[in-house]
This record gives structure tokens, sequence and C-alpha cells, in this order.
């Protein structure tokens, strides 16, 4: 069971609606996350450019700017900001949707579906799957209070390590090694997305955009306060 400042309080009843609020929100991070890794996967393997890992991105603009390569520092510069502007987007979409997943990730299936569709260049289709992984982030910012990332695992690992450097030192909260779930759900999708890259080329979006379509058909099971816990407000 994820932990809660308020856990003490509450009835047997509460802790069983809390465990299960618990398990369905992580089961939806898990899944997310593969999304996530499949569709960075088949972006890099087919353009050499991260879609959601901007701090990659980031390290490639430094290394650009180091060289005089004004081309690829133009380049990264739009992608790292187009990944602002996804975020922002998925804000919006979001809040416009009801604080629905919904909306939301239909948004993000038709843009990965977009993604796969046959440009002159990669261009397009690479703003529109960064665009979209922006977007994923407004799906799930916290579960029962422990925040999570979908597009960006270092967090994660951070969150992780740091946990178990207080489990080393005697304490028993147990709420960090829920962080192995984004990393493994993002682990798994990545091969996924490599394997189908092999196979489909930039088309292998159009998985990814059935994905998104399907994950957001399966949110409608999710009750509605539990999806008002798990986005930003």
């Amino acid at each position: 069971m994820l932990p809660s400042t308020s856990t003490h309080r509450a009835s047997p009843g509460h802790l069983h609606i809390q465990k299960w609020r618990g398990r369905v929100g992580l089961a939806l991070v898990a899944s997310l996350s593969v999304l996530a890794g499949m569709t960075d996967a088949i972006g890099f393997m087919a353009s050499g450019d991260f879609v959601s890992f901007m701090s990659g991105n980031t390290t490639r603009l430094a290394v650009a700017i180091s060289d005089g390569d004004s081309g690829l520092t133009i380049r990264l510069i739009l992608l790292v900001a187009t990944f602002i502007v996804g975020n922002a987007l998925g804000v919006v979409v979001s809040r416009l949707g009801g604080r629905r997943a919904l909306p939301l990730l239909l948004s993000i299936a038709a843009l990965l579906c977009l993604a796969a569709w046959p440009f002159d260049t990669q261009l397009p289709a690479l703003l529109a799957a960064i665009v979209a992984m922006g977007m994923l982030n407004a799906a799930v910012e916290e579960v029962n209070g422990l925040p999570v990332g979908l597009t960006y695992v270092t967090g994660a690992l951070s969150r992780f390590g740091r946990g178990l450097g207080r489990w080393v030192l005697g304490e028993r909260r147990s709420g960090w090694r829920v962080q192995m779930v984004p990393w493994s759900g993002m682990l798994v999708g990545a091969i996924l997305g490599a394997v189908l890259e092999h196979h489909l080329g930039l088309r292998a979006m159009l998985v990814s955009g059935l994905f998104a379509g399907v994950l957001g058909l399966l949110t409608l099971k999710i009750p509605r306060r539990w999806q008002l816990g798990y986005m930003p407000r």
C-alpha cells in the first residue's frame, strides 16, 4: 500500500479504497511509461533525436554549441522548446477536458498517428511526437501523494536511490520502491519500440498512437475522483 500522512486516522474502508487507488494509479503510470519508452525509442532510432528525454537533448545542445554547429543547435533548441509547449498544452487540454485522462490521451493518440504520416522530411513527425510526449506528463502527476514522472526516469532513479539510503539507515518507509514502476515501464516500452522500429521505421509511431488511444478508453473505468487525484491541478 502506498503511504499517506493521514492513514493512521483513516477507517478500514478508507484504507482499502486508498490501496486500490494506489494500485490503479501505479498500473496507469506503468502503462503510460511503456508508451513513453516505446515512443522515445522509435523516435531516437528513426531520427537520432530524443522525443521525451530532454536531458539528453540538452546535453547534445551544449555539445553542438561548443562545436559551433549552428544547424544542430537550432534544431535542438526547437526540440526542447517544442517539448515545453507540449507540457503546457497538456495542462490546457487536461483542464478543458475536466481533468479527465480520455481527452488528453486521445489528443496524444492523434499526434502520434500524425507522426507516422510519411512526410517529406522527418522533422514534422518528430515535432508531433515531442508535443505528444510533453502532453503525456499531464496524465499523471502523483499517486497517493507520491510524485511520479512519465517521460523521464532520472528523478525516479534518484528518489529510489535516496529511499534506499534511508532504508539502509533504518527508516522503513516503503514509498520509494514504487519509483521502479515508471523506470521499468520505460525500459520495457523502449525495448518494444526498438523492435517495432526495426520492422516499421517511423511508421511504428502508429502503434504508439493506437496504444495511447486504448489507454484512454481504459481510463473510463477509473473513478472520476481518483483521476482528479492523479492529474495536475
